[in-house]
């Protein structure tokens, strides 16, 4: 049983569709405005199917509190969490203006909510989905929240456990919003090639009977071409200006050209994966004529023997099929016949 499809907008996205191609804009805006139009623009250009943005606060996210808990660890050891976000947050009353200029470019734009006020807000502009970040798949009342919206949900795991990714899908569809989708996550920045673990990608799909993707922090373009012979229907890719911008998510965020290539390798794994069949495809079917067949491999008379030495099995496929080979060998020739002769019955006793 397949995977079912789900859609954004007007994609659908599951096997048999489609890769659908998200660029996630996260911090890389730099608080500026205009950097941030160009980030969309990119995106579009690159070939990217919708672009992702952030919906929080400093204040919605965490708290403004400086004890040892809200250090921010990883590549951002040293920074407060509060002050962290604060520098990384999209201003809100940019992502209409964002979501505008989205809609006249023709790309989709969508968010990840991290609290209940970002979804009405992001109710407010009329997006068409919802990304849940992959640490926020355990918060239950903000699952709920987003599923109630009836949008489709694309759930990151980084960090779930089985058991945890059984109790998001299982809030989510108990509202009835069976438009969900799960992406393979790994949880670090950058994050190593030999941590993805993609074979977990069919193996999701196959457990949740869900549309499943790769969330991708690695550096350049492999894996997430690798999830896509998997059978991830979604991949998620950071993308910057330019990785020499200082910025909290440059460093791990793909440059615009090196996105447009990773689009068009996808797009070419996408027409190599095709689908299971056995039929031979028209420039085959000329080679067919190139095939192993039995041919005389020497000079012969009328009445020598056919053997090992006379007979052989080579390309073209004039003669015939090499299985008639044990019931030729020892038979006689009837007429005399030059080495290169396409071996068939009338020249056999």
């Amino acid at each position: 049983m397949k995977p079912p499809a789900f859609s954004i907008g007007e994609n659908a996205i599951g096997p048999g569709h489609p890769v659908y191609i998200v660029a996630e804009m996260s911090a890389n805006h730099n608080q500026d405005f205009k950097q941030a139009l160009a980030i969309i623009a990119a995106a579009k250009q690159a070939g990217a199917d919708a672009i992702k943005i952030q919906t929080y606060t400093a204040s919605t996210i965490t708290l403004n509190a400086r004890n040892e808990y809200f250090n921010a660890g990883t590549i951002w050891e040293g920074k407060n969490l509060y002050d962290l976000y604060q520098e990384a947050h999209t201003p809100w009353d940019w992502q209409p203006k964002l979501k505008a200029y989205a809609d006249e470019i023709d790309i989709e734009l969508f968010s990840s909510p991290f609290d209940e006020t970002a979804v009405d807000f992001l109710e407010d502009m009329a997006v068409a989905a919802y990304k849940v970040a992959s640490f926020e798949l355990v918060d239950i009342p903000l699952l709920k929240k987003i599923a109630a919206t009836g949008k489709s949900v694309i759930v990151s795991t980084g960090m779930a456990t089985l058991a945890e990714i059984e109790e998001a899908v299982a809030v989510l569809r108990a509202t009835g919003n069976d438009q969900v989708a799960l992406l393979k996550c790994t949880s670090a920045y950058p994050a190593p090639a030999e941590e993805m673990n993609l074979q977990t990608i069919p193996h999701l799909a196959n457990t949740f009977q869900l549309p499943v993707g790769l969330s991708d922090h690695t550096l350049g373009d492999e894996v997430a071409i690798a999830a896509v012979a998997l059978g991830a229907c979604v991949i998620e890719k950071h993308l910057t200006l330019s990785r020499q911008t200082p910025g909290p998510d440059s460093s791990f965020s793909m440059e615009p050209h090196e996105f447009a290539a990773m689009v068009d390798r996808i797009r070419c794994v996408e027409k190599a994966l095709g689908k299971v069949t056995y039929e031979m495809t028209a420039k085959q079917k000329e080679c067919l004529k190139y095939r192993r067949s039995l041919f005389i491999a020497a000079d012969m008379n009328p009445g020598d023997v056919f053997s090992p030495r006379n007979v052989r099995s080579v390309r073209p496929a004039d003669g015939l099929h090499t299985r008639f080979l044990p019931d030729i060998l020892g038979k006689k020739v009837t007429r005399a016949v030059q080495k290169g002769t396409p071996l068939t019955w009338d020249i056999i006793a």
